[in-house]
């Protein structure tokens, strides 16, 4: 009688948690209700790059593709900015609703989201179904053989959940995330540029030009080299209307920032040794020397120092350094020693800043550099700032790429996401990047992935109004793809990235000289890099020579290099040059 019991209430026990809680399913929805929840979302996804007929099609299609799914739950994480919040409290709805998938998707620190991916590789333990993880670890994820490779899971095991209408020959910079060999391992989500950042509105004003022209002898314009963003720098900050203001406001020729924190290796790592000229020619990164300094041979990083054949604390490293101290000193405002990134991005906005080396244009989405009653708008919210390529220093050559982009890339970690979870995760990730949301979405964050978004007739329309400050117009030069990520060479981005604010800090504070900060910068990812034992292309150092013999072959390292004439051009006749090639 006792055990007759017990069975029956665990038998109710049983009957009433599977009415309560459900078996991880959920009924399909009836084709009216499915019609109608796509109707709802094609109305919040306006504008779109494609027709709502398209539209219509893509949503049914996730919704058919994800019946076996319904009722799952996953995870995903990504940084904070603007695009990622949006999908977070956007496009996680929309999926749910649309597929019956439930997305969590964390939006935590960057830095948290490479410790977190990291742990999970070493771990094997998930964590996350599927990252936004930034496609500068692209070299980690090859030599590690971390990352799930889509191209064969989409025509495989995943053939049955790949969008039809995908379309990769669509996306601006798919090359972010492949290896070596083409493979894609990391599909781009968000991707925002480093540009030159100006104020559009001072450099055509007719009486700061002269002022500029009598002073410098040459026209104020967009600087195509360091010489003249320095000159532009000094006129600002001391000389304009006599004494460094406008309209009676203290101004700066320049902004930037310096605290002790990961941010500020970014400011390195993000291309800047490249913008100086450190590297070798060759997009995306430079071979045999890429953008970090590092001398890498069929996949292989020989080393970091001079004396390997790497550039890290060559001349034009050190002339990168110097300048960045020099500037932020002598011409930025006085609190940008301490601040951050995060704290730097928005800055300009405030008013009285006259340009910026190179500005993450993720930023710019930001209302403060929009509403009509910001200090960098006209009355109507139209910008007064453009953006324009990166100015590059001395030792640049033709033929090198010229500034950084950034490119937050959805990355499933093959060991430890396996069957539906992979596949839901492969929709999410999908339905992100997806024609039908893709426009809007560039509209809420300002980071483009697709072509057909820069392309679109809307951004058209809205670009001839200057809405974005020259942003689509970038996008749609000539000379985009010379805008790249960290790239493949770099073998384990999480360890060696940590190596350059810790050493570039000591030249911000005077502990240290510029070449000093470097020698040390060079030393540690030399001695990390011999260490390394990864499962393919790991590092294999050089032995040490005379830094004399690297520095008299062809290419970098590079010896020193007088200065440059400035040169500058006009926007206008920029933009010109740009739309007739």
């Amino acid at each position: 009688m006792k055990k007759a019991v017990v069975l029956l209430m665990a038998v109710v026990f049983l009957l009433v948690s599977a009415s309560l809680f459900g078996d991880g399913q959920q009924e399909a929805m009836s084709a009216e209700e499915s019609s109608a929840v796509i109707e709802k979302w094609i109305e919040v996804f306006q504008p779109s790059a494609i027709s709502e007929e398209d539209q219509r099609k893509e949503l049914a299609w996730f919704a058919k593709a994800a019946e076996p799914y319904r009722g799952m739950s996953i995870k995903s994480v990504a940084e904070g900015i603007n695009t990622h919040k949006w999908e977070s409290e956007v496009l996680a709805q929309a999926f749910e609703e649309i597929t019956g998938i439930k997305v969590t998707h964390d939006i935590i620190g960057e830095g948290e989201v490479v410790d977190r991916i990291q742990r999970q590789i070493q771990t094997g333990r998930k964590l996350y179904d599927i990252y936004v993880n930034d496609a500068d670890l692209i070299g980690t994820h090859l030599r590690a053989n971390s990352a799930l490779n889509l191209n064969n899971y989409m025509v495989g095991e995943g053939a049955n959940v790949t969008n039809p209408m995908l379309d990769i020959n669509d996306w601006l910079n798919p090359e972010f995330g492949q290896d070596y060999n083409g493979n894609q391992l990391q599909l781009p989500d968000q991707q925002f540029a480093n540009l030159y950042w100006f104020r559009y509105d001072w450099f055509t004003d007719p009486d700061i030009m002269k002022q500029f022209k009598d002073i410098y002898g040459y026209e104020l314009g967009v600087p195509i080299n360091w010489d003249a963003y320095e000159d532009i720098a000094h006129f600002f900050t001391y000389e304009v209307n006599g004494d460094g203001t406008i309209n009676g406001e203290k101004v700066y020729g320049h902004m930037d920032y310096g605290k002790k924190s990961p941010s500020l290796g970014w400011r390195f790592t993000d291309a800047w040794l490249s913008i100086a000229g450190a590297g070798d020619k060759g997009i995306p990164n430079g071979l045999p020397v890429d953008e970090w300094g590092i001398r890498v041979e069929n996949g292989i990083p020989k080393g970091a120092s001079v004396s390997r054949g790497g550039a890290v604390n060559g001349p034009a490293a050190v002339y990168a350094l110097t300048k960045y101290v020099e500037w932020m000193k002598e011409y930025a405002p006085p609190y940008a020693a301490s601040m951050t990134w995060s704290e730097a991005g928005p800055t300009p906005s405030r008013g009285n800043i006259a340009q910026r080396p190179f500005q993450y244009i993720t930023w710019l989405s930001d209302p403060a550099f929009n509403d009509p009653d910001s200090p960098v708008t006209d009355k109507n919210g139209i910008p007064l700032w453009r953006v324009a390529p990166t100015p590059h220093g001395k030792y640049w050559d033709e033929g090198m790429k010229i500034g950084y982009q950034d490119a937050g890339s959805w990355t499933i970690l093959k060991d430890s996401v396996k069957d539906e979870d992979r596949a839901a995760a492969w929709l999410w990730a999908q339905f992100c990047v997806s024609k039908t949301v893709s426009l809007k979405k560039f509209l809420v964050g300002r980071t483009p992935v697709r072509k057909s978004t820069v392309f679109s007739d809307y951004l058209a329309e809205q670009e001839k109004q200057h809405k974005y400050g020259g942003i689509i117009t970038f996008y749609k030069s000539p000379v985009e793809y010379m805008w790249t990520d960290s790239g493949p060479n770099v073998p384990h981005y999480p360890l060696l990235a940590e190596q350059w604010w810790k050493n570039i800090s000591t030249a911000v504070t005077g502990e240290t000289t510029p070449q000093e900060s470097m020698d040390n910068l060079a030393r540690d990812m030399d001695d990390l890099m011999a260490k390394m034992t990864l499962k393919q292309f790991s590092p294999q150092l050089n032995p040490e020579r005379d830094p004399s013999y690297w520095l008299n072959q062809p290419g970098a390292p590079k010896p020193e290099r007088p200065d440059e004439e400035p040169k500058t051009v006009p926007y206008d006749e920029l933009i010109k040059q740009w739309q007739s090639k």
